[in-house]
Protein backbone atom coordinates (compact mmCIF):
# COMPACT_ATOMS: atom_id res chain seq x y z
CA UNK A 1 0.00 0.00 0.00
CA UNK A 2 1.59 3.24 -1.16
CA UNK A 3 1.18 6.55 0.66
CA UNK A 4 1.47 9.94 -1.08
CA UNK A 5 1.43 13.32 0.68
CA UNK A 6 1.51 15.53 -2.41
CA UNK A 7 -0.73 15.79 -5.48
CA UNK A 8 1.96 15.21 -8.14
CA UNK A 9 3.26 11.90 -6.72
CA UNK A 10 -0.33 10.81 -6.00
CA UNK A 11 -1.29 11.42 -9.65
CA UNK A 12 1.78 9.50 -10.83
CA UNK A 13 0.76 6.53 -8.66
CA UNK A 14 -2.88 6.75 -9.78
CA UNK A 15 -1.90 6.50 -13.44
CA UNK A 16 -0.38 3.07 -12.75
CA UNK A 17 -3.47 1.64 -11.06
CA UNK A 18 -5.88 -0.70 -12.82
CA UNK A 19 -9.30 0.63 -13.79
CA UNK A 20 -12.03 0.93 -12.74
CA UNK A 21 -10.70 3.02 -9.85
CA UNK A 22 -12.67 3.51 -6.65
CA UNK A 23 -12.14 6.50 -4.34
CA UNK A 24 -13.09 6.97 -0.69
CA UNK A 25 -12.55 10.49 0.69
CA UNK A 26 -12.26 10.57 4.51
CA UNK A 27 -11.09 12.83 7.31
CA UNK A 28 -9.21 9.93 8.92
CA UNK A 29 -9.95 8.68 12.46
CA UNK A 30 -11.20 5.61 10.63
CA UNK A 31 -13.74 3.16 12.08
CA UNK A 32 -15.68 0.17 10.77
CA UNK A 33 -18.06 2.48 8.88
CA UNK A 34 -15.19 3.88 6.82
CA UNK A 35 -13.82 0.40 6.16
CA UNK A 36 -17.23 -0.61 4.84
CA UNK A 37 -17.01 2.28 2.33
CA UNK A 38 -13.62 0.97 1.22
CA UNK A 39 -14.98 -2.57 0.88
CA UNK A 40 -17.90 -1.26 -1.20
CA UNK A 41 -15.45 0.51 -3.52
CA UNK A 42 -13.27 -2.63 -3.71
CA UNK A 43 -16.28 -4.79 -4.62
CA UNK A 44 -17.03 -2.58 -7.63
CA UNK A 45 -13.51 -1.60 -8.70
CA UNK A 46 -10.09 -3.14 -9.41
CA UNK A 47 -8.15 -0.46 -7.50
CA UNK A 48 -9.00 1.75 -4.53
CA UNK A 49 -7.53 5.04 -3.32
CA UNK A 50 -8.42 6.55 0.07
CA UNK A 51 -7.75 10.15 1.08
CA UNK A 52 -7.12 11.18 4.69
CA UNK A 53 -7.57 14.93 5.09
CA UNK A 54 -9.14 16.93 7.91
CA UNK A 55 -10.59 19.73 5.81
CA UNK A 56 -10.40 23.10 7.61
CA UNK A 57 -12.80 24.70 5.11
CA UNK A 58 -15.77 22.72 6.46
CA UNK A 59 -15.25 23.65 10.12
CA UNK A 60 -16.67 26.83 11.63
CA UNK A 61 -14.72 29.06 14.05
CA UNK A 62 -16.22 27.45 17.18
CA UNK A 63 -16.02 23.87 15.93
CA UNK A 64 -13.64 21.01 16.67
CA UNK A 65 -11.03 21.34 13.89
CA UNK A 66 -8.10 21.44 16.32
CA UNK A 67 -9.25 18.52 18.44
CA UNK A 68 -10.65 16.38 15.62
CA UNK A 69 -8.91 12.98 16.07
CA UNK A 70 -5.90 12.39 13.81
CA UNK A 71 -3.85 9.18 13.80
CA UNK A 72 -2.22 8.41 10.46
CA UNK A 73 -0.43 5.27 11.67
CA UNK A 74 -3.63 3.72 13.04
CA UNK A 75 -5.53 4.67 9.88
CA UNK A 76 -2.86 3.11 7.65
CA UNK A 77 -2.91 -0.09 9.70
CA UNK A 78 -6.70 -0.36 9.28
CA UNK A 79 -6.56 0.37 5.55
CA UNK A 80 -3.87 -2.29 5.03
CA UNK A 81 -6.48 -4.92 6.03
CA UNK A 82 -9.03 -3.99 3.33
CA UNK A 83 -7.00 -3.93 0.12
CA UNK A 84 -6.26 -0.24 -0.48
CA UNK A 85 -3.77 0.51 -3.29
CA UNK A 86 -2.97 4.14 -2.46
CA UNK A 87 -3.45 6.42 0.53
CA UNK A 88 -3.40 10.16 -0.18
CA UNK A 89 -2.66 12.06 3.04
CA UNK A 90 -1.92 15.70 2.15
CA UNK A 91 -1.32 18.57 4.53
CA UNK A 92 -3.45 21.72 4.41
CA UNK A 93 -0.93 23.69 2.30
CA UNK A 94 -1.00 20.97 -0.38
CA UNK A 95 -4.77 21.26 -0.82
CA UNK A 96 -5.06 25.01 -0.14
CA UNK A 97 -1.77 26.61 -1.25
CA UNK A 98 -1.03 30.26 -0.49
CA UNK A 99 -3.48 32.51 -2.30
CA UNK A 100 -6.14 29.79 -2.73
CA UNK A 101 -9.28 31.77 -3.64
CA UNK A 102 -11.88 29.34 -5.02
CA UNK A 103 -15.03 28.11 -3.33
CA UNK A 104 -17.61 25.73 -4.79
CA UNK A 105 -21.22 26.51 -3.79
CA UNK A 106 -23.98 23.95 -4.35
CA UNK A 107 -27.49 25.16 -3.50
CA UNK A 108 -30.49 22.82 -4.02
CA UNK A 109 -30.08 19.98 -1.51
CA UNK A 110 -27.65 22.00 0.65
CA UNK A 111 -30.39 24.44 1.72
CA UNK A 112 -31.69 24.15 5.29
CA UNK A 113 -31.01 21.42 7.89
CA UNK A 114 -27.20 21.38 8.35
CA UNK A 115 -26.84 24.76 6.63
CA UNK A 116 -29.08 26.39 9.26
CA UNK A 117 -26.50 25.49 11.91
CA UNK A 118 -23.26 25.19 9.92
CA UNK A 119 -23.63 27.68 7.02
CA UNK A 120 -20.02 27.20 5.89
CA UNK A 121 -20.15 23.40 5.86
CA UNK A 122 -21.34 22.35 2.40
CA UNK A 123 -19.26 24.93 0.56
CA UNK A 124 -16.21 23.53 2.38
CA UNK A 125 -17.22 19.96 1.52
CA UNK A 126 -18.04 20.76 -2.13
CA UNK A 127 -14.74 22.59 -2.62
CA UNK A 128 -12.55 19.81 -1.25
CA UNK A 129 -14.57 17.01 -2.88
CA UNK A 130 -14.38 18.75 -6.27
CA UNK A 131 -10.63 19.18 -5.85
CA UNK A 132 -10.08 15.56 -4.78
CA UNK A 133 -12.29 14.11 -7.54
CA UNK A 134 -10.46 16.17 -10.18
CA UNK A 135 -7.12 15.03 -8.70
CA UNK A 136 -8.01 11.33 -8.53
CA UNK A 137 -10.40 11.11 -11.50
CA UNK A 138 -11.94 7.89 -10.14
CA UNK A 139 -14.67 5.90 -11.84
CA UNK A 140 -16.62 5.53 -8.59
CA UNK A 141 -16.54 7.34 -5.23
CA UNK A 142 -18.24 6.05 -2.09
CA UNK A 143 -19.84 8.23 0.56
CA UNK A 144 -21.69 7.12 3.67
CA UNK A 145 -25.44 7.61 4.02
CA UNK A 146 -24.89 8.79 7.62
CA UNK A 147 -24.07 12.18 6.09
CA UNK A 148 -27.18 11.96 3.94
CA UNK A 149 -27.51 15.63 3.04
CA UNK A 150 -23.81 15.67 2.14
CA UNK A 151 -24.34 12.65 -0.14
CA UNK A 152 -27.09 14.51 -2.04
CA UNK A 153 -24.91 17.64 -2.27
CA UNK A 154 -22.03 15.61 -3.73
CA UNK A 155 -24.37 13.92 -6.24
CA UNK A 156 -25.64 17.36 -7.31
CA UNK A 157 -22.09 18.70 -7.60
CA UNK A 158 -20.94 15.79 -9.78
CA UNK A 159 -24.06 15.97 -11.96
CA UNK A 160 -23.89 19.75 -12.42
CA UNK A 161 -20.15 19.83 -13.21
CA UNK A 162 -20.43 16.82 -15.53
CA UNK A 163 -17.73 14.87 -13.69
CA UNK A 164 -17.57 11.28 -15.03
CA UNK A 165 -17.80 9.70 -11.58
CA UNK A 166 -20.48 7.42 -10.16
CA UNK A 167 -21.37 8.41 -6.58
CA UNK A 168 -22.29 5.40 -4.44
CA UNK A 169 -24.08 5.87 -1.11
CA UNK A 170 -23.17 3.12 1.37
CA UNK A 171 -25.61 2.20 4.16
CA UNK A 172 -24.95 3.43 7.71
CA UNK A 173 -22.85 1.12 9.87
CA UNK A 174 -24.15 1.00 13.44
CA UNK A 175 -22.91 -0.04 16.88
CA UNK A 176 -24.65 -2.92 18.70
CA UNK A 177 -27.22 -0.52 20.24
CA UNK A 178 -27.89 1.15 16.87
CA UNK A 179 -25.77 4.30 17.31
CA UNK A 180 -24.43 5.35 13.92
CA UNK A 181 -20.65 4.95 13.83
CA UNK A 182 -18.84 8.30 13.84
CA UNK A 183 -15.33 9.50 14.59
CA UNK A 184 -16.90 11.98 17.02
CA UNK A 185 -18.30 9.12 19.16
CA UNK A 186 -14.79 8.99 20.65
CA UNK A 187 -15.57 12.26 22.47
CA UNK A 188 -18.43 10.71 24.48
CA UNK A 189 -18.09 9.79 28.15
CA UNK A 190 -19.73 6.55 29.32
CA UNK A 191 -22.86 8.44 30.48
CA UNK A 192 -23.04 10.49 27.29
CA UNK A 193 -22.58 7.35 25.18
CA UNK A 194 -25.61 5.76 26.86
CA UNK A 195 -27.72 8.82 25.97
CA UNK A 196 -26.38 8.85 22.39
CA UNK A 197 -27.59 5.29 21.90
CA UNK A 198 -31.20 6.47 22.26
CA UNK A 199 -31.10 8.65 19.13
CA UNK A 200 -31.74 5.83 16.66
CA UNK A 201 -34.47 4.36 18.89
CA UNK A 202 -36.35 7.67 18.99
CA UNK A 203 -36.08 8.08 15.21
CA UNK A 204 -37.56 4.59 14.75
CA UNK A 205 -40.42 5.59 17.07
CA UNK A 206 -41.05 8.69 14.94
CA UNK A 207 -41.23 6.52 11.81
CA UNK A 208 -43.73 4.28 13.63
CA UNK A 209 -45.84 7.37 14.47
CA UNK A 210 -45.94 8.30 10.77
CA UNK A 211 -46.86 4.74 9.87
CA UNK A 212 -49.81 4.88 12.29
CA UNK A 213 -51.12 7.94 10.49
CA UNK A 214 -49.69 10.77 12.60
CA UNK A 215 -48.84 13.94 10.69
CA UNK A 216 -45.22 14.47 9.71
CA UNK A 217 -44.97 17.66 11.77
CA UNK A 218 -46.41 16.08 14.94
CA UNK A 219 -44.06 13.10 14.52
CA UNK A 220 -41.10 15.51 14.27
CA UNK A 221 -42.25 17.41 17.36
CA UNK A 222 -42.81 14.28 19.45
CA UNK A 223 -39.30 13.06 18.50
CA UNK A 224 -37.78 16.39 19.59
CA UNK A 225 -39.61 16.14 22.94
CA UNK A 226 -38.46 12.53 23.40
CA UNK A 227 -34.84 13.46 22.64
CA UNK A 228 -34.88 16.23 25.24
CA UNK A 229 -36.41 13.88 27.81
CA UNK A 230 -33.75 11.27 27.00
CA UNK A 231 -31.02 13.70 28.08
CA UNK A 232 -29.81 15.25 24.83
CA UNK A 233 -28.57 18.73 25.69
CA UNK A 234 -29.75 20.25 22.43
CA UNK A 235 -31.74 19.24 19.36
CA UNK A 236 -30.76 21.17 16.22
CA UNK A 237 -33.45 19.53 14.12
CA UNK A 238 -35.58 16.48 13.46
CA UNK A 239 -37.00 16.69 9.95
CA UNK A 240 -38.89 14.39 7.61
CA UNK A 241 -38.01 15.28 4.03
CA UNK A 242 -38.26 14.04 0.46
CA UNK A 243 -35.55 11.37 0.15
CA UNK A 244 -34.35 12.59 -3.26
CA UNK A 245 -34.41 16.37 -2.86
CA UNK A 246 -34.81 17.05 0.90
CA UNK A 247 -37.78 19.24 0.01
CA UNK A 248 -40.45 19.75 2.70
CA UNK A 249 -43.33 17.27 2.62
CA UNK A 250 -46.80 17.56 4.10
CA UNK A 251 -47.78 13.93 3.56
CA UNK A 252 -45.96 10.70 2.79
CA UNK A 253 -46.61 10.43 -0.94
CA UNK A 254 -42.97 9.83 -1.93
CA UNK A 255 -40.03 7.98 -0.31
CA UNK A 256 -38.88 10.07 2.63
CA UNK A 257 -35.99 10.36 5.07
CA UNK A 258 -36.05 11.37 8.71
CA UNK A 259 -32.90 13.34 9.57
CA UNK A 260 -31.71 14.56 12.96
CA UNK A 261 -28.85 16.52 14.49
CA UNK A 262 -28.48 16.56 18.27
CA UNK A 263 -25.94 17.39 20.94
CA UNK A 264 -24.84 15.31 23.90
CA UNK A 265 -22.92 17.69 26.16
CA UNK A 266 -20.37 19.20 23.72
CA UNK A 267 -20.59 16.54 21.01
CA UNK A 268 -22.80 16.96 17.94
CA UNK A 269 -24.22 13.77 16.41
CA UNK A 270 -26.28 13.23 13.26
CA UNK A 271 -28.36 10.31 12.05
CA UNK A 272 -31.04 9.54 9.48
CA UNK A 273 -33.26 6.70 8.35
CA UNK A 274 -35.30 5.86 5.28
CA UNK A 275 -39.09 5.98 5.48
CA UNK A 276 -40.26 3.66 2.74
CA UNK A 277 -43.73 3.96 1.28
CA UNK A 278 -46.13 1.20 2.27
CA UNK A 279 -46.37 -1.40 -0.49
CA UNK A 280 -49.94 -2.24 -1.37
Amino acid sequence: MNVAHELAPARAQLEKLARPLGFVPTMGALHAGHLRLVEAAAEACRSVVVSLFVNPMQFGPQEDFERYPRNLDADRAKLSTVGVDLVFAPDVAEIYPTGFSTRVEVSGPSRGLETDFRPHFFSGVATVVAKLLIAAMPDLATFGEKDYQQLLVVRRLVHDLGLPVEIFGAPIVREADGLAMSSRNAYLSQTERAIAGKLNVILKEAIAHVRRGASLSSSEESAIDALREAGFSDVDYVAIRDAETLAHMETLLRPARILAAVRVAGTRLIDNMAIELHSH
